[in-house]
C-alpha cells in the first residue's frame, strides 16, 4: 500500500530560480543525455567533456551509469521494467542538476525510444539534448572494454542490449557521434563543441 502523502508540501516556488543561478554561473543549465550501445564510447566522451568544461571555467556534472546503480540504484536489476526506473530515477536526478543551473552529462544505454521519450519529459524537452554515440555491434564487442558482450554470450549475463534484448537508435538525434568513423579526441571535440553551443551565452 502506497502511503499517504497529503503531509509533502514542496518548496519549489520559494527557492532560488533556475535563471538566478544561471546568471550567477555564465551558463544555462542543460542536460546532455548520450545513449548507445555498450562499448560505444560514452563513458569515454562524458568523461572527456565534462573535464574540458571544467577547465574552460564551467561547472558540470556526470551522470554515468555503472555509478549510479553501484550507489544510489544498487537495488534495481536489468529488467525492462527496473531499466526504466533506472532511467526515471536518473532523469529526476538530472533535473535537479539543470535547476541549479549545472550542465549535466548523463551517460546511458537507455536502450529505447519509449524510455528516452521519459526522460527527455521529465528533465523538460527544452534543457534535453539526446546524443547518439552511434557505434556498430561488431565495434562494440571488439572493444568490450569491461568484458561484457564475452559473459553475455557465456550466458553469465542475461537480457544484455544487443544481443539478448534490442537497441532502438534515436531516429532524429539532436546530435550523432559516429564513434567507429571518429577518433575519441574528434568526437570528443564535436561534443564539446554542441553544449558550448547550446548552453553557453
Amino acid at each position: 500500500m502506497t502511503a499517504p502523502r497529503n503531509h509533502i508540501h514542496p518548496i519549489y516556488d520559494r527557492t532560488v530560480p533556475q535563471a538566478e543561478k544561471e546568471a550567477l554561473l555564465g551558463q544555462r543549465g542543460m542536460v546532455f543525455w548520450l545513449t548507445g550501445l555498450s562499448g560505444a564510447g560514452k563513458s569515454t566522451l562524458a568523461v572527456q567533456t565534462d573535464r574540458r568544461l571544467h577547465t574552460a571555467g564551467h561547472l558540470t556534472k556526470v551522470l554515468d551509469g555503472d555509478n549510479i546503480r553501484h550507489r544510489i540504484n544498487a537495488n534495481l536489476g536489468f529488467s525492462l521494467a527496473e531499466r526504466q526506473e533506472n532511467i526515471r530515477r536518473v532523469a529526476e536526478i538530472a533535473r535537479l542538476f539543470r535547476e541549479a543551473g549545472v550542465i549535466t552529462i548523463c551517460s546511458f544505454i537507455c536502450p529505447t525510444i519509449e524510455i528516452r521519450a521519459m526522460a527527455r519529459d521529465i528533465i523538460g524537452p527544452d534543457y534535453y539534448r539526446e546524443i547518439h554515440v552511434s557505434a556498430g555491434l561488431a565495434t562494440c564487442e571488439a572493444r568490450d572494454p569491461k568484458g561484457l558482450y564475452r559473459k553475455a554470450r557465456a550466458g553469465v549475463i542475461p537480457d544484455f542490449t544487443g544481443i539478448h534484448s534490442p537497441y532502438e537508435n534515436p531516429p532524429h538525434p539532436d546530435l550523432r557521434l559516429e564513434t567507429d568513423k571518429l577518433t575519441v579526441e574528434e568526437a570528443s571535440t564535436r561534443l564539446v563543441q554542441y553544449v558550448v553551443q547550446e548552453a553557453i551565452p
